[in-house]
């Protein structure tokens, strides 16, 4: 078994403007559009298509996950809904836990979904929702699992990493971090697999025995998720720094400091790092250099990036335009109602809903 008040020059957004919310703006709930197509002009915005999920009333959307060509929402009630997320229409909509039971991510490989529901991990036909297979786990499970060609890797609360043959699901070894802590988060490939833990370990293993490649410390826990893009590997840890490593060697790149104990992973696109810190926002970070570019008080995430652009979801319920390159705020959207969105690092366009199940997609009207 493997054991194994900063002084930058800061452009800090103000976010003092003033955001217009015409007549007949959605309330959550109602039945009026969520986002009415003249306030998303000025943003130069439009609706590509709108929905409602089949969702119960009193029941509510809490998750949403865009995977491939689809997007599914998640009720409290384990109701999942999947749409095209080019036309938003719907493939599937059906229960795929009991009520009550804690869904744990889910994922996607070569057109199949998996997740962990309650103390299963479930394989799901993309087509119908229905279940594929089955594997009853024996302990309580800490983060998503992942999968490679050959294998699951499911972290316990058992603070191992269990690795199941993806053919029959037999358990065919078990690595653990030699400070034996919680996994928080775990990545895979063909070649390596990476996990995290809650005392700061970022260790890199191979993938079909209990080996490892490499292993770097933190002074304090890596939040979820991990992130990896090209050669690098991106973790926000709890001692406030951002890391950019080496995925092939471990080796540290640059570190990025925040003033804040970092509690959620970083999204990364083909040029930019966007982090989130309570108290500080929403950071765009230069992915080669790891400078600060702007730095946003109110944002929450990166809804999506187009030419030059990056679209925030904010916590005063607004989408706000920034243009990366002059670190400057161009528009500020009122988005009165939605509380639920999904980051989208594949491609310009923005997916929204409320708690009640409306659901839309917006895009820049320059990239049609």
């Amino acid at each position: 078994m493997l054991k194994m008040l900063r002084s930058k020059l800061v452009f800090l957004v103000s976010f003092f403007i003033f955001c217009a919310v015409p007549n007949g703006t959605a309330t959550e709930g109602g039945s009026e559009r969520l986002v009415p197509p003249e306030l998303l002009k000025g943003a130069e915005l439009e609706i590509l298509w709108e929905n409602k999920l089949p969702i119960k009333k009193g029941e509510s959307l809490e998750q949403l996950f865009i995977l491939g060509n689809r997007i599914y929402g998640l009720s409290n009630r384990n109701f999942m809904v999947s749409l095209n997320r080019e036309k938003g229409n719907v493939i599937f909509s059906r229960p795929i836990a009991n009520v009550g039971l804690p869904v744990t991510g889910l994922g996607l490989y070569e057109g199949g979904l998996f997740s962990i529901a309650g103390n299963k991990l479930v394989e799901i036909n993309p087509e119908s929702g229905t279940e594929r297979s089955v594997k009853r786990l024996e302990f309580g499970v800490a983060c998503p699992a992942v999968r490679n060609g050959s294998y699951f890797y499911v972290a316990g609360t058992d603070r191992r990493i269990h690795i199941f043959r993806s053919e029959d699901k037999v358990q065919v070894f078990e690595v653990a971090a030699e400070s034996d802590s919680i996994i928080t988060s775990i990545v895979a490939d063909e070649d390596f697999v990476v996990f995290a833990t809650d005392a700061g370990d970022v260790i890199s293993i191979t993938p079909d025995k209990p080996g490892k490649l490499w292993q770097f410390n933190a002074a304090d826990g890596i939040a979820r998720p991990i992130v990896t893009d090209g050669k690098s590997l991106f973790a926000a840890s709890k001692d406030t720094n951002l890391y950019r490593l080496n995925l092939r060697t471990g080796k540290l790149v640059w570190k990025y400091q925040t003033g804040a104990m970092l509690e959620k992973g970083p999204v990364v696109t083909e040029g930019m790092v966007y982090q989130y810190a309570r108290n500080e926002g929403l950071s765009a970070i230069d992915k080669e250099r790891g400078k600060l570019l702007w730095q946003l008080a109110e944002g929450v995430d990166l809804l999506a990036e187009a030419d030059g652009k990056a679209y925030v979801i904010t916590n005063a319920e607004t989408l706000v335009v920034m243009d990366n390159k002059k670190a400057k705020q161009l528009y500020c959207v009122n988005l009165a109602g939605v509380s639920r969105h999904a980051a989208n690092v594949a491609d310009s366009k923005i997916y929204i809903a409320d708690k009640s199940g409306r659901i839309a997609c917006l895009r820049p009207v320059k990239n049609r």
